[in-house]
């Protein structure tokens, strides 16, 4: 689209086809021309998704908003699958190279990911709270916000333990798991009942995955994913800001690291239908009190006002007998009169009060 800020795709054909393979938080596209003697030679593409992109398949001739790419079909009428990105946090860049300084994948690279996480406990990147770590796509290549909660509520884990002391505890655990005198049942039934860390960073994406709770095209999944979310954004889980400035919901204790000045807010519960629902569950006391406040204050002010202006009003009449006389021989200086701008302020105010 005109409005896109990724690169152009140097790719035509006129029929192709497109496969996909996903690496934690990226998705890489291949492009290959169903005839390589008429068309391009094969075109990779990778994506990141950011907070808002996605892919849609619509009619072409009704594209959503924010289409920043878009791949037509041949049928008639054709459609178009779009990367649709509102907040435009998304991006796609030429060729197959995943990026760099990210980890293998905690879905798909399952034992890769759970070597490199364990063999690299010494790293400065584990001195962080655990809520912290887990962000960091060097060793957790696909966690995110909601699943880092998931995953540390099921474990009954404080958000701001430290990273290094959760995760050195699974060692112990990992010999006990292969001990060679258990039977593979009996291991399996182990971490069926005592899974660690690093084993749900693995089954709570495979969660979401498997079930498709998380098509932005149907409300009913939404409804869904919310049923499925035990503690993020779930009414009566606490949440504090993380040294990042991203929020972590939790239940219980924050842990021993938790950012210093802040105090754990609580996600209000549901009010009940009958509140919502009935008007008159409300008092007309606290809409009418605050009101009749304002106008007792007005007529304070009011009042006031009207006795200083009276006892001016007396210092300004003449006296009888020798202070008359006195006065027209020797007239005292004229006291200075209150500025304009006290008087129309406590009018004012008191005009305001009274509406």
């Amino acid at each position: 689209s005109a409005v896109g800020r990724g690169p152009e795709v140097p790719f035509r054909s006129e029929a192709y086809s497109i496969s996909a393979i996903a690496r934690g938080k990226e998705l890489r596209l291949t492009l290959s021309a169903l005839d390589p003697a008429a068309g391009s030679p094969a075109q990779d593409l990778v994506f990141r998704f950011g907070m808002s992109g996605s892919f849609r398949l619509c009619p072409a001739a009704e594209l959503p908003r924010h289409a920043h790419l878009r791949f037509l079909t041949r049928e008639s009428p054709p459609r178009s699958l779009c990367f649709v990105d509102p907040r435009r946090f998304g991006s796609w860049r030429l060729g197959d190279a995943w990026q760099p300084e990210r980890g293998p994948c905690v879905v798909s690279e399952y034992q890769a990911f759970r070597e490199n996480v364990l063999k690299n406990l010494d790293d400065r990147a584990f001195d962080k709270p655990i809520c912290e770590v887990l962000l960091n796509q060097k060793y957790f290549n696909g966690i995110g916000n909601y699943l880092r909660a998931e995953i540390l509520y099921r474990l009954k884990i404080p958000p701001f333990e430290k990273a290094r002391t959760v995760l050195e505890a699974l060692k112990e655990q990992e010999r006990r798991k292969k001990d060679p005198s258990l039977t593979l049942s009996k291991k399996v039934k182990l971490r069926q009942e005592s899974p660690d860390l690093l084993e749900l960073c693995h089954t709570v994406p495979k969660e979401v995955i498997m079930a498709e709770l998380l098509d932005p095209e149907h409300s009913d999944n939404y409804a869904a994913f919310k049923d499925w979310l035990q503690c993020y954004l779930v009414p009566g889980m606490s949440s504090l800001r993380d040294h990042n400035g991203r929020t972590i919901w939790f239940q219980g204790e924050p842990g021993p690291m938790a950012p210093k000045g802040q105090r754990p807010r609580k996600m209000p519960r549901k009010k009940s239908p009958q509140l919502k629902a009935d008007p008159k569950a409300l008092s007309p006391r606290v809409t009418l009190r605050t009101p009749k406040q304002h106008h007792r204050a007005a007529v304070n002010l009011l009042k006031s006002e009207e006795k200083e202006e009276g006892k001016e009003e007396e210092a300004d009449r003449p006296r009888k007998g020798r202070a008359c006389g006195r006065r027209k021989g020797t007239a005292a200086p004229a006291l200075p009169e209150a500025p304009l701008s006290v008087r129309r302020s406590c009018r004012t105010s008191a005009r305001k009060g009274k509406g």
